[in-house]
């Protein structure tokens, strides 16, 4: 299979003809040659999404005919999930079930809710005597949209859907790890209708190369990035020097706190959940996971048995529910902090080796992975993993375990399962995180704001939020003429 980037209506290698190769992590298998994008590249796909926007009929649409495209577009994605499932999976590592029935679905739902949303939302208009004053919400322009490897599709549409729904025109560079659902979803839009220029898709790597101008350019208006705090902090100084305003979701720490009056038959499994799905890489994964003392003995028993019965292996089966990790770089990552956890004192409970047998050893396979005998100052609590590594951290009354969830420079969410009401609310205003899930974990309303504080993001998306980041709010003051 060959990659190439969309640009325009053209399929086009990189401009200097190099290629990297995109690899199954399950068993290292090439999957595909990928152009390797530059400056260059970077600048035509811009040129390309500057004229669409321009000159084309994308802006000057009304909201509802974009509906009608980007239902289309939904309606396709929803005919071939199979194949973009399967896609994600042999791409990314992620199990086939998630990419069949959550992320392959989610990327229709993004398509849809953000067309319905932008024909749909209300306009203000304020009527005083003779002066009329309303808001206007023009497109912004040209966005440029970076996406990460661990939820490729999905969250490529969670920037794409908005930015589109509201007029705008887009170029989209996926991550490097995972090129290949983002060339078949722009062949299916392309096909649905989705006028020329209006998606451009460049593949590649960032620094000076194809991700330079799409953080640089004059001619880009908006950034939207999903990635680690750090790529983020470069972003930022990028587009500084034009004013370009950036939403950034970035990475996390969060914090799962469970009490001694939660149901354990909920809050055991969400906890399994929130760390272990997704391979452990998940920005929003219950890493730290804080349990009242008087339970704890209770809890990690129940925890670490349904850890070690988890099934690791190839994604493509359907009783699996944890594949490969995405690389060897990040598998060496992973492991690395393990073994610093240990240098701090940490007792591994579970797991803690990489996979090295002849199922797992072709692959970048880790374990789930538990750690107990850590404080919340230890590195290992305190950094990012991103991967199947919980910690878990005791704690006696609300107030120390609230202590420790704001202890991060990281605020994406929180996990909280308690029987206790008022607790809830408490906890939920106090908490310094963009979401707070309580008795469950990663359920999703559109319309609600998606980000973080600290160094966990910038700014939020999603309903109104999306609008006024992917908009340029206009107000408008009109004097009515008075008598004949």
């Amino acid at each position: 299979m060959t990659v190439q980037h969309l640009i325009g209506k053209e399929w086009r290698d990189a401009s200097d003809g190099v290629e990297f190769e995109s690899r199954d992590p399950h068993d290292g298998s090439l999957l595909a040659t990928v152009a390797r994008g530059t400056a260059e590249d970077g600048r035509a796909a811009i040129t390309a999404a500057r004229t669409a926007f321009d000159d084309g009929p994308w802006p000057t649409m009304s909201p509802k005919e974009r509906a009608t495209i980007l239902h289309a577009v939904a309606d396709a994605v929803d005919a071939h999930r199979d194949e973009l499932a399967l896609l994600e999976t042999r791409d990314g590592g992620k199990t086939i079930t998630q990419s069949q029935h959550a992320e392959i679905p989610r990327v229709a739902l993004n398509l849809r809710f953000f067309a319905d949303y932008a024909a749909m939302a209300p306009n203000e208009a304020y009527p005083d005597g003779s002066l009329l004053s309303y808001t206007l919400y023009p497109p912004a322009g040209v966005v440029s949209a970076i996406s990460p490897w661990n939820a490729p599709l999905m969250l490529a549409t969670w920037k794409i859907a908005p930015a589109l729904a509201f007029g705008n025109t887009v170029v989209l560079k996926p991550a490097p790890q995972t090129p290949l659902t983002a060339q078949r979803f722009a062949e299916i839009a392309l096909d649905a209708g989705l006028p020329e220029g209006v998606l451009n898709v460049v593949h590649g790597f960032g620094g000076d190369e194809v991700a330079g101008p799409l953080t640089s350019d004059p001619r880009v208006d908006r950034i939207t990035f999903t990635g680690s705090s750090a790529t983020g902090v470069h972003i930022l100084a990028a587009a500084a020097a034009n004013h370009t305003p950036v939403s950034a979701e970035l990475g996390g720490k969060s914090a799962n706190i469970v009490f001694a009056d939660a149901d354990l038959d909920v809050a055991v499994p969400h906890a399994i959940r929130a760390i272990f799905a997704g391979n452990g890489q998940v920005c929003l994964a219950g890493s730290r996971l804080l349990v009242q003392n008087s339970v704890r003995d209770e809890f990690l028993a129940r925890f670490t048995a349904q850890a070690r019965a988890l099934v690791v292996g190839d994604p493509k089966n359907h009783d699996t529910f944890m594949g490969p990790l995405i690389e060897a770089r990040h598998l060496e990552k992973v492991h690395g902090y393990v073994e610093l956890a240990r240098s701090e004192g940490a007792e591994v409970v579970v797991g803690g080796e990489r996979l090295a047998d002849a199922d797992h050893a072709a692959g970048f396979y880790y374990p789930p992975t538990v750690l107990t005998g850590l404080t919340n100052q230890d590195r290992t609590a305190r950094e990012e993993i991103f991967g199947p590594v919980a910690t878990v951290l005791g704690f006696d009354n609300e107030e120390e375990a609230l202590a420790i969830a704001n202890d991060s420079p990281y605020g994406l969410a929180g996990m909280l399962f308690t029987q206790n009401l008022d607790r809830a609310h408490r906890m939920a205003a106090r908490w310094r995180a963009g979401t707070v899930w309580i008795n469950t974990f990663f359920e999703r309303d559109l319309r609600l704001p998606f980000g973080g504080e600290g160094i966990s993001g910038l700014g939020r998306e999603g309903g109104q939020y999306s609008r006024e980041f992917f908009t340029e709010p206009r107000a408008v003051m009109l004097r009515l003429r008075c008598g004949s």
